[in-house]
């Protein structure tokens, strides 16, 4: 199907569809196969900030599991470091990781069961000029699979069930535990995308988790088995490329503080999943104390404008007072803003109906944050 498909009936898919074309005209514009021709499109109009490409074959399923490009430019270069020359991707997608992988190595295998995807992945390896990779489509688990495998490292991005109560490795498809027991007898260094939710006594290897920040949120946990390990828990902010590791020799030096100083600083996710704070604290030199630790939200605050590439954002306290959406109304009119962003845990009903009432009748350029810290709200200006 995807052979009678050409570049200039996607584009013009993804023309139309800019143009507000319904599935009826899709169908009568595009003819055969109009179907998969407007979700290529689809996804390519969709994919426009993840890649630095927009003629990138894909469906929206492969969009959805597919590596953001500076991740995978990111990963590629570390497996470099360790001098790798052979890798197989197991579960390939639409190939990103894998092309990008296969930029750092001499020889690279791209396994899927969907004969849709290895397409996709062929096609794009053609568009990035990648010409060392062999696909294969298969069931990666497959004993005949295995053994026309020849690499030194096994990559795997599993598909996620999309609701779990717990994230558990035997639930993520294909497993992790059932790759590793296919393939231990060929190599001992495995890579795999996990949850980032997923608990570490769930994993019953020894390796590294690198919680990876992209553009200020949580983006994946990427698990090493010790091999290819470089510490034992790591957080890396991108695009930046800076890098936390795990170091238990270093002195304690976190404090709280319940009171706000004159600066909020916004510590990434990924730093505080992998448990860094310490580390963290450790590069800012002692100049702030933790405020705030929320499963979405993790503040510290201090009385200096700290600009760091490991901080998510830094913003100038303007006042602190009660929490109550008419008296922040009424701060936020007073001061000149004309917006404000609520950065608080509320149930997103929750949110609308307070946003409505901080924002009401607010005019003027300035846009305010919102933090809410036990009763108090913090109301602050990025920097």
């Amino acid at each position: 199907m995807l052979a009678e498909i050409t570049e200039e009936k996607v584009r013009e898919a993804m023309e139309l569809i800019k143009r507000g074309f319904d599935e009826k005209k899709l169908r009568a514009r595009l003819g055969k196969n109009w179907e998969l021709i407007a979700e290529i499109a689809r996804a390519r109009i969709k994919a426009k900030d993840k890649f630095s490409r927009d003629d990138l074959w894909m469906d929206l399923e492969g969009l959805r599991y597919a590596t953001h490009e500076v991740v995978a430019k990111y990963r590629a270069e570390r497996l470099k470091e360790f001098g790798v020359r052979s890798i197989a991707d197991v579960s390939c997608g639409i190939g990103i990781q894998l092309i990008f992988y296969a930029m750092k190595v001499e020889k690279a295998y791209g396994i899927d069961i969907d004969p849709l995807k290895i397409e996709f992945a062929r096609r794009n390896a053609e568009r990035y000029g990648v010409t060392n990779i062999e696909f294969i489509n298969a069931d990666s688990l497959a004993p005949e699979t295995v053994e026309k495998i020849d690499a030194e490292v096994i990559f795997s991005d599993p598909a996620r069930p999309p609701e779990m109560p717990e994230r558990r490795l035997e639930d993520l498809l294909p497993s992790p535990l059932e790759i590793y027991n296919a393939y231990k007898a060929k190599t001992d260094a495995f890579i795999f995308d996990l949850p980032p939710q997923m608990r570490r006594e769930r994993v019953p290897w020894k390796g590294e988790f690198e919680y990876v920040d992209l553009h200020g949120h949580l983006n994946r946990l990427t698990f090493y088995t010790e091999p290819l390990a470089k510490a034992e828990r790591s957080a890396v902010i991108l695009p930046a490329g800076v890098r936390l590791e795990s170091d238990p020799n270093l002195e304690k030096v976190v404090e709280w503080t319940e009171k706000p100083g004159q600066y909020l600083y916004e510590i990434p996710q990924a730093v505080d999943y992998a448990d860094l704070l310490n580390e963290l604290f450790h590069r800012l030199d002692g100049n702030a104390k933790m405020l705030l630790r929320e499963k979405r939200r993790v503040l510290a605050t201090g009385d200096e404008p700290i600009k760091s590439p490991y901080l998510k954002r830094t913003y100038s306290v303007v006042a602190v007072l009660p929490f109550h959406p008419v008296r922040i109304n009424d701060l936020l009119r007073r001061e000149g803003f004309g917006r404000a962003t609520l950065k608080m845990s509320v149930p997103q009903e929750e949110y609308w109906r307070i946003r409505r009432k901080i924002e009401a009748g607010l005019k003027g350029d300035r846009r305010a944050f919102v933090f809410k810290v036990g009763e108090k709200a913090v109301i602050a200006e990025a920097l």
